[in-house]
């Protein structure tokens, strides 16, 4: 389970974040959405251990991040790129993290088959198309094998065949008992894929709930979605 309780983060006088609270359950899968600015990659970036908050807490099965034992077997996590350095090839990547987690070269083949890279392994990163660089993002967080993703915008730059990959595979993950956290702008697909809904707008929660229940009398997510954050839309990031 991920945790956000009562998080707050200043940037010189600027606050980025107002005192967010929401959770993502295990067996569930949890859209964040929020316009440009409004705080979700700050929020993702104190949860994954790479930014602090002034106050408040990010806690992943109760811990923050560095206070975890095996991090990448507890939440595998993609955002901006692959982090990839571009002269390597994909599974050297891969086989990089691996060895630095204790894991072996086979699981490597094995999340390499699973993305649909096994392939374009031994290519260099450098001449991957967009898409391919997220399915390399996508394998780097299922090394583990973790119990909880965090997904930022990950079918951004795949095909429509890519699109439904992903869809499958983060449904089988929350129907098996995981926590997903989804982050993307696109209504339509997480509207087919979601079961909450937490939305932000300048660094505040402005609904959270299931999807039925955030989606309310509007018709469609993108409907409630800009109804809630269309008044304002800040400079946050």
């Amino acid at each position: 389970m991920l945790t956000i309780n009562n998080l707050v983060k200043h940037r010189g006088n600027q606050e980025i974040l107002s005192g967010i609270s929401f959770t993502a359950k295990p067996g569930r899968v949890t859209g964040f959405l929020g316009p440009n600015g409004a705080g979700k990659s700050s929020t993702l970036r104190i949860l994954l251990g790479l930014d602090r908050a002034t106050s408040g807490s990010a806690l992943i099965d109760g811990k923050p991040f560095a206070d975890l034992q095996h991090p990448l077997a507890t939440v595998g996590a993609l955002l901006d790129g692959s982090g990839a350095h571009r002269m390597r090839t994909g599974r050297a990547h891969l086989r990089w993290i691996a060895r630095a987690a204790g894991l072996s070269r086979a699981r490597v083949e094995e999340v390499l088959d699973i993305v649909g890279l096994t392939h374009a392994a031994g290519k260099r990163v450098g001449s991957y198309s967009l898409g391919m660089g997220r399915r390399l993002g996508m394998a780097a967080a299922l090394l583990g094998d973790p119990a909880i993703l965090v997904l930022d915008e990950p079918v951004n730059g795949l095909d429509p065949q890519g699109i439904r990959w992903i869809r499958t595979l983060i449904r089988e993950r929350a129907q098996s008992g995981h926590t997903v956290l989804l982050s993307s702008h696109l209504m339509g697909e997480l509207a087919e894929t979601v079961d909450d809904v937490v939305i932000m707008n300048r660094g505040k929660i402005v609904a959270d709930g299931t999807l039925e229940e955030v989606i309310g009398h509007y018709s469609t997510l993108e409907e409630a979605f800009f109804a809630m954050t269309s008044e304002h839309t800040g400079d946050v990031v």
